[in-house]
């Protein structure tokens, strides 16, 4: 795209003597932050960029490459800038297909104003995704959780939600070259996603020029990957457990956003740092519980120092001996060594001060409100299925911002294997006492109960309650609590993993059995053949509602767990912390009219 659309050459960047400017939308502003820093668009030949609705001067003799959403306003912008002549060439490059009554406006708006002349591209790249790591991606689509579960939502909003989430996927099969395989549990919004990509996928399989040619950089073979997709409501704890590892902690409390965190300075400024592949010390130890890190840190600081030493005393800095000009060779040699090994060691050591910045904000925010003993107490709530009352009510008077309160509480609803009333108000009421906002709190609760008497009602009467829920709450329901031995098994495996593993592996499982199998290569009747059902050695895992980095190092783990290793990546509508999860449980919960029985008070 930077190279007007042409292949680059082998150094992989644009030709640098075609100087060009970039204009982009926010959208695609956050497509490219993680992708490519400023200073590498220099390398590309981009001397200027700009966001498209800023007021901008005309730059003449120089081609302007568009890189923005397919919308009206984006659309009737580029018209305007076509007809005051501000850029010598236009290459338009929109984020996913342009609609076909956009590209009229767009055609009709340049002729009339004489400019058409100068668009001189107009390409759909299918890029409304955000990569944050090789096998991460975002939608970055807000608030589908909300949208999705919301009560009053009507079928023509849903259906809306659920195409942006098709297109978006589409967005991401198209840059990869595949067709997968796609399964889902039944129901919800997860077999909806699945039910529509697979008819998008066979729709666009039958036109001329299609995207799909077999075999792309993806596949290491001709084996087609399979694609996994479940719906947040699938496995409700992990979007508000707190969690002690460092990837989750670090995005948890320091708010990790498009691979970018600021944090306070000792001096009292804020310091911002990018943490993504680039980073060796965050590849190899994100997935650590922080204790570890920390020690790992002190390793590699002491190692710095070792090799500084080293080089020092081999280009004797540090003996004060006289030099007297006998080993002048041997001395030039270390010298040349030295000068060498001085930018590695630069950026050994900008790393490790990175880092020790970080984990010393982090345990200031551990200590002050005791991380670990939540995420310990949490786990232990999921698996032994309840806490200790004493225990329980001394976490919620005990330290910890409102927020964790409120999760922490969360988490013992959704672990209980049946609701103790008197145990359930003495929660509410020390929620109370730290003037929490209990409606998120109240949302799992009633959810809960409609799925307990869901369970316990016969048949004849559970048709009715499923009727009466549904027209209440959408489509959420049966998910939310399919029992909490789903949720986390003994080894501490995520119910997600598992399920993905057994997915992978295709091996005749009775938790998968009922899982639904979309072939958008097959024709529609022949369902059900073998191949289908693996094993395969490549897996996307889509995660609709909101994911986040706990289930995203569970995965990297089973990838690297397989024998041989498999190719797993996760993606999701948006990457969520606890609280913006919580946030839209308690949406939720005002949507449906549940009245918080505490203070009315700001979440933190």
């Amino acid at each position: 795209m930077l190279n007007l659309n042409q292949p680059v050459n082998a150094t992989g960047t644009a030709n640098e003597e075609v100087y060009k400017i970039l204009i982009y939308d926010k959208f695609c502003q956050n497509i490219l932050s993680p992708l490519i820093h400023v200073k590498d668009l220099r390398k590309h030949g981009v001397t200027l960029y700009f966001l498209v609705d800023k007021d901008r001067k005309p730059v003449h003799d120089v081609p302007a490459v568009y890189f923005v959403q397919p919308s009206q306003i984006n659309v009737q912008r580029i018209i305007a800038d076509a007809s005051c002549s501000l850029y010598d060439s236009f290459h338009l490059n929109f984020s996913s297909s342009i609609a076909r009554p956009l590209l009229e406006d767009l055609a009709s708006g340049t002729l009339n104003s004489e400019s058409i002349h100068r668009i001189s591209k107009v390409h759909d790249q299918y890029l409304e995704f955000v990569t944050l790591e090789d096998n991460l991606f975002s939608l970055a689509q807000k608030s589908s959780y909300v949208q999705l579960n919301d009560p009053s939502a009507g079928d023509r909003e849903i259906e809306e939600i659920i195409e942006k989430i098709v297109s978006g996927l589409f967005c991401v099969l198209a840059t990869l070259a595949v067709v997968p395989v796609i399964r889902c549990p039944r129901g919800g919004p997860a077999e909806m996603v699945a039910s529509a990509l697979d008819q998008r996928l066979r729709d666009h399989l039958l036109s001329k020029n299609n995207l799909f040619s077999e075999g792309g950089g993806f596949m290491s073979s001709f084996q087609r990957p399979i694609l996994c997709i479940f719906d947040r409501n699938f496995e409700l704890a992990i979007g508000i457990q707190h969690d002690f590892r460092y990837r989750p902690l670090v995005h948890d409390v320091l708010g990790l956003k498009l691979n970018r965190l600021s944090v306070q300075e000792e001096k009292g400024g804020m310091k911002s740092y990018e943490l993504d592949s680039s980073d060796p010390f965050w590849v190899a130890n994100g997935s650590l519980e922080f204790p570890e890190v920390a020690v790992e840190i002190e390793t590699q600081l002491n190692k710095y120092k070792k090799d500084v030493d080293e080089v020092n005393r081999r280009t004797g800095g540090t003996d004060g001996a006289e030099f007297d000009g006998t080993d002048l060779i041997g001395n030039t040699k270390h010298l040349m060594n030295a000068v060498n090994v001085l930018p590695e060691l630069t950026e050994r050591k900008q790393v490790i001060d990175k880092h020790t910045n970080i984990a010393t904000v982090l345990l200031g925010e551990i200590k002050e409100r005791s991380l670990d003993s939540y995420a310990k107490k949490e786990n232990d709530m999921m698996v032994r299925g309840g806490i200790d009352r004493n225990e329980l009510l001394g976490v919620l008077r005990g330290k910890g911002t409102k927020m964790d309160k409120l999760r922490f509480a969360i988490i013992y609803l959704i672990s209980s294997d049946s609701i103790n009333q008197a145990e359930v108000e003495s929660v509410e009421a020390a929620l109370r006492e730290s003037e929490v906002d209990t409606c998120a709190f109240q949302y799992v609760k009633k959810i809960k109960s409609l799925n307990d008497s869901l369970a316990s009602a016969n048949s004849a009467s559970r048709s009715n309650i499923v009727d009466w829920a549904e027209k209440l709450y959408g489509q959420s329901i049966s998910a939310v609590t399919a029992g909490v031995k789903n949720l986390l098994s003994s080894d501490r495996q995520l119910a997600l993993t598992r399920i993905v593993e057994a997915l992978v592996e295709g091996k005749p499982n009775p938790e998968i059995d009922s899982y639904l199998v979309f072939d958008p290569r097959a024709p529609k009747s022949g369902a059900g053949s073998s191949h289908l059902k693996g094993p395969f050695k490549e897996a996307m895992v889509f995660m609709i509602g909101g994911g986040n980095y706990v289930e995203y190092g569970s995965l990297l783990e089973l990838a690297r767990r397989q024998q041989p290793v498999k190719h797993i990546i996760y993606g999701t509508t948006e990457i969520l912390t606890g609280v913006e999860f919580v946030e839209q449980l308690t949406l939720l919960g005002q949507k449906m009219g549940l009245e918080s029985t505490g203070a009315p008070t700001s979440t933190h």
